[in-house]
């Protein structure tokens, strides 16, 4: 029988945002962008009502774990290639057998 291997990725980011309906429209913007990229599962998982901090976690899976980490780094990748008025301030990778 095969491994499924899944990349959790948490990044945690500091926002220039005022209020929580300016969070969220940054937000909903970086997570669109991701899911349009990659073929992630993404949401905003922490940090909800907090208005100047935001985390985001995507999830991919596959039956090797060298990939499914790839995965994950590109989109870690992107996020602090991006331009964005946001400053990364954390990020992990875990790669879990299923």
């Amino acid at each position: 029988m095969n491994t499924t291997y899944l990349a959790v990725l948490r990044i945690r980011l500091a926002l220039p945002s005022a209020t929580l309906k300016e969070k969220r429209s940054i937000v909903k913007s970086v997570i669109a962008r991701l899911r349009t990229r990659f073929n992630a599962a993404i949401a905003e998982i922490d940090d909800l009502d907090a208005v100047s901090f935001a985390t985001i976690t995507a999830v991919c899976i596959s039956n090797e774990a060298a990939h499914a980490n790839a995965q994950a780094q590109s989109i870690a990748n992107a996020i602090e290639e991006w331009r964005l008025d946001a400053e990364v301030l954390d990020v992990s990778i875990e790669v879990i057998p299923l």
